[in-house]
């Protein structure tokens, strides 16, 4: 039996390679700040433009004075940060295959769980300090929420970018090639995000696309994600049509089976 000291001994040398790992993500990320403004620039602009401009016309069923299109949008520019951001991540281990630091890793003494663990939580430490960013700008806006509701949504943005950090690591895995990675995520990204009633309700679409946006896992994060964030005031003005539980049961299993997809894909890595 271990006496406490070897406990102790064990538990660092347990969480040695996890911490040195995501460390090196944050590192990466302070070299190259310029990621930080293209990560929030463009989903703002998104976000000011398209929000201006469909105000006006923006009505759903039950929608109020005070509830427009800005509020509405502004959620789903959150997730298009944490996307972006989660993906810019994980990109780079398809550079670190091509030098060879992936090589250095799978030989290294570590379970391949621990290694996808590391990478998912620097990924999604970047996406959270750029989400929390754009979420501190939105009192200037006009949008008011309560300090519950602020970490009531930490904790969603935080499930959030975590799944969407091991949805980008299960491809990039697989990829031999930048060119490759970005196609396959503009193919599949974009669309997710624009479905997931990010853009618009899923009520009054033909009944094809409602049912194309209720199979969409994205779906149930942004909803949680605006249920914790305004804390149901006006998510059914909205159309919102999935409560909070449901949709972070969903959001939840999600994230389980994009990390232990990516797990599973790294493991079936031999260079």
């Amino acid at each position: 039996m271990l006496n406490p000291p070897q406990r102790t001994a064990r538990k660092i040398k347990n969480l040695l390679p996890i911490t040195t790992i995501w460390w090196r993500e944050i590192i990466r990320f302070y070299r190259q700040r310029s990621r930080l403004f293209s990560a929030i620039a463009q989903p703002l602009v998104f976000w000011i433009l398209i929000g201006s401009g469909l105000s006006a016309s923006f009505r759903p069923a039950g929608a109020t004075d005070e509830l427009d299109y800005i509020a509405y949008f502004y959620p789903g520019i959150v997730v298009l940060v944490l996307l972006f951001t989660s993906i810019l991540a994980t990109i780079y281990v398809v550079n670190d295959r091509r030098e060879g630091f992936v090589k250095g890793i799978l030989v290294a003494p570590v379970p391949r769980w621990r290694i996808v663990l590391a990478q998912a939580l620097g990924g999604t430490t970047l996406a959270l300090l750029q989400g929390v960013l754009l979420l501190l700008l939105a009192p200037m806006t006009g949008i008011r929420f309560g300090a519950a509701s602020f970490f009531l949504t930490l904790g969603v943005m935080a499930l959030l970018a975590f799944s969407l950090t091991n949805l980008g690591l299960l491809i990039a895995w697989r990829m031999d090639s930048t060119q490759g990675f970005h196609a396959i995520m503009n193919l599949l990204l974009i669309p997710i995000w624009l479905l997931s009633g990010a853009f618009f309700p899923s009520t009054g679409v033909p009944s094809w696309l409602a049912w194309t946006m209720k199979i969409n896992p994205l779906t149930y994060g942004l909803a949680a994600f605006r249920h914790s964030l305004y804390l149901d005031t006006a998510t059914k003005a909205f159309g919102e049509e999935t409560t909070w539980t449901l949709s972070m049961l969903i959001t939840g299993l999600f994230c389980i089976l994009t990390y232990m997809g990516a797990t599973l894909t790294a493991s079936a890595q031999t260079n």
